[in-house]
């Protein structure tokens, strides 16, 4: 029990951090947009992705965790667009031709449509990055032993506020926004 709240502590401060950068950079409005719909595809893709990902920490640790960001922004563009369609995507649908190596691009190009050489495409491609980079520092600040339980935990953590971050950044960019609404029933 004790170590449920560890990592529930801890994805909730790197989540924090995360949308405070995203909101300083101007991808985020101090919130994380979501649905229900967008987050259950993630429990179902965690284990693939995961499977993929984690070998490739040691490596390019920024890649493997920014890789889940760009996953959550094309869940987000399909919900959008067509979830009737889409809801029903395998994970290998994300891959390039390069299969997880080049996740990102793939995504960017054929999901989200974008030029990579686009300033926009270069905008999300360094936010992700940002985002990364700030986790990879969340993690070693934890000073966790590599290849053990506990490490593969916070990984998975962190991969999830990775894939929440990205779906938030394109739901934004798609122009959803949260508003408070006032239920007073006596008017």
């Amino acid at each position: 029990m004790e170590d449920i709240r560890y990592y529930e502590a801890y994805e909730e401060n790197l989540q924090k951090e995360i949308i405070k950068m995203c909101t300083s950079l101007g991808m985020l409005d101090g919130q994380l947009l979501d649905s229900e719909d967008i987050n259950h595809k993630w429990k179902e893709w965690a284990p693939e992705y995961i499977a993929e990902a984690l070998p490739e920490v040691n490596s390019y640790p920024e890649f493997a965790i920014a890789c889940a960001g760009y996953t959550g922004m094309a869940v987000a563009k399909w919900w959008d667009e067509d979830w009737g369609r889409h809801h029903g995507a395998a994970y290998e649908s994300l891959h390039g031709p390069r299969g997880f190596d080049d996740m990102d691009e793939y995504i960017v190009q054929n999901i989200l449509g974008l030029s990579l050489d686009s300033q926009e495409a270069k905008q999300l491609m360094n936010i992700l990055l940002c985002c990364a980079q700030k986790a990879v520092t969340f993690i070693r600040h934890e000073h966790i032993e590599a290849q053990t339980v506990k490490a593969f935990h916070i990984f998975a953590r962190t991969v999830k506020v990775m894939y929440k971050t990205g779906a938030a950044i394109q739901l934004r960019r798609l122009g959803y926004k949260l508003h408070k609404i006032s239920l007073d029933r006596n008017s």
